[in-house]
């Protein structure tokens, strides 16, 4: 079982946006901003990161929900900044604290929820359930 997880763990991560995380390149008639499946994952690695150094052996913890409101566009070139904090734990799922922002102001900001899991007997389970 993972050490305790503090409320109040942080995690954080970064990138400088590309043409491949904009909505052009998903659809070359929308605008060269940065998408917000990207923003969204750079959150989750964020909200990953703040709780990794509490597990054990092979556990893991793995997204569970994700509430989040993109408030702000940031183009090519920008340097987007996420972070996650701990903010509860209800007995199996850790809620966590996520913003995102750009050089000059907040692009993004909600929660992301997680949960432990054993990455062995995860995948045990995924494998079969396609059998």
């Amino acid at each position: 079982m993972a050490k305790a997880m503090p409320i109040g763990a942080r995690g954080q991560t970064e990138e400088t946006v590309e043409f491949k995380h904009t909505l052009t390149s998903h659809r070359p008639e929308l605008p060269p901003v940065y998408s917000t499946p990207d923003m969204i994952r750079l959150m989750e690695t964020a909200a990953f990161h703040a709780l990794q150094p509490y597990c054990e052996g092979d556990e893991i913890t793995v997204g569970t929900a994700i509430h989040v409101e993109h408030r702000a566009a940031s183009g090519i070139g920008a340097h987007i900044f996420a972070e996650a904090v701990l903010e509860s734990f209800d007995g199996r799922f850790y809620t966590l604290r996520v913003t995102a922002r750009d050089d000059t102001q907040e692009i993004g900001r909600g929660t992301v929820s997680r949960a432990l899991v054993s990455l062995g007997k995860f995948l045990a389970k995924m494998r079969k359930s396609e059998g």
